[in-house]
């Protein structure tokens, strides 16, 4: 698609009316929209209002010569793409090369003829008008390529929560646990980024990835047989240490996605995650006893918001805790078992949490 066919609009600043009258004629003659201003102050205040295509600009004139009309101009983000043909009286070298450098396109010394004033003004004209067609091109193709990024990426986080969702059937929580998980964790980060101490950590990209991460906490559990998994009543020892396995497999498989991708940022949120999600303030929790801040943000986040879920969801072992239960629970866990500012954003959105529960139960 090409641009629109419309009169070029040329802005002619001089300040002999002479000259003025002359360039008028004859490009009103060629079909072109003509400016005419004897003033650069006034000239400038009208190209604000309304940029032309091209200016044809004097150099000697009162109040604001050509070079301070020019400098104006190539200072304004909405007029540095205008071009500009200097007509000048001044023939010197020296003269010429200041323009150029000012951000002058073109060059016409006066007196001038008119025949190659308009073909000069032609030429630009047409350069800015490929120029246009081809920035507006290239801005489709970015769009195309990013709506085609967007769909790919898509597609596979869409995977990514059906492969994880697979593995959570194998538990008896089949429904929307890792969405209301994802909404959960998109509801905390949101509220840390507000705190200076994880202001830096926090950015679009962390709650993205975050989000998209989350699903991946008990990928693991794919590797834990269904006599342990599924058993409602309580696990032995040996059992409940099988059972803990499921961390350290989790991040194990991602690994091996990393050593093809290793700078990928999803994925390595997702290690942190699957291997520390089930870690402990307080240094208790597994696989690698970590405590406070040496447990990974996204792993410290997902905690919270799984055990959350895990409380209101009923299970083979137990019944469905109320939001109340649930947030006592949770409260009581600030500095133990969970990190306390994590605890205190939760407090801030628990109402939230709540609704997020109640609207995507999975009755």
């Amino acid at each position: 698609m090409t641009l629109p066919v419309t009169p070029a609009t040329i802005m002619v600043i001089d300040d002999t009316p002479a000259n003025l009258s002359l360039l008028a004629g004859m490009l009103n003659a060629r079909g072109f929209d003509v400016r005419l201003f004897p003033r650069g102050r006034m000239a400038l205040a009208a190209a604000r209002q309304e940029p032309p295509d091209l200016i044809l600009l004097d150099i000697n004139m009162p109040e604001m010569n050509g070079y301070d009309v020019c400098r104006q101009l190539k200072m304004d983000k909405h007029l540095r793409d205008v071009p500009v043909i200097f007509v000048s009286a001044h023939a010197h070298t020296l003269d010429k090369v200041k323009a150029f450098e000012l951000g002058g396109i073109d060059y016409v010394t006066k007196p001038f003829h008119t025949a190659e004033v308009a073909a000069r003004v032609e030429t630009h004209l047409q350069l800015r008008r490929y120029r246009l067609e081809l920035e507006q091109y290239n801005q489709r193709l970015q769009d195309m390529v990013a709506e085609q990024v967007r769909e790919i990426a898509d597609a596979q986080m869409s995977t990514i929560l059906a492969l994880s969702k697979l593995a959570e059937s194998r538990d008896d929580d089949t429904g929307h646990h890792l969405e209301r998980v994802q909404h959960y964790c998109r509801l905390l980060a949101r509220e840390l980024r507000h705190l200076p101490a994880v202001t830096t950590e926090v950015d679009d990209a962390f709650i993205s990835n975050l989000i998209n991460a989350s699903p991946l906490h008990d990928v693991g559990k794919v590797g834990i047989p269904d006599a342990i998994l599924l058993r409602p009543g309580t696990l032995s020892d040996e059992e409940f240490a099988t059972m803990r396995t499921h961390a350290a497999l989790g991040a194990q498989t991602l690994e091996a996605v990393q050593a093809i991708y290793p700078n990928n940022a999803f994925i390595r949120m997702g290690i942190m995650i699957a291997r520390s999600h089930h870690e402990r303030w307080d240094g208790a929790g597994y696989p690698d006893g970590l405590a406070g801040e040496e447990i990974p943000l996204p792993a410290r986040i997902v905690a919270l918001a799984d055990v959350y879920d895990a409380l209101r969801s009923k299970r083979c072992y137990k019944a469905a805790f109320s939001h109340e239960e649930s947030r006592r629970i949770i409260a009581d866990g600030r500095g133990t078992q969970f990190d306390p500012a994590i605890v205190d954003a939760f407090m801030r959105q628990e109402q939230a949490f709540h609704h997020i529960r109640t609207t995507m139960d999975d009755g």
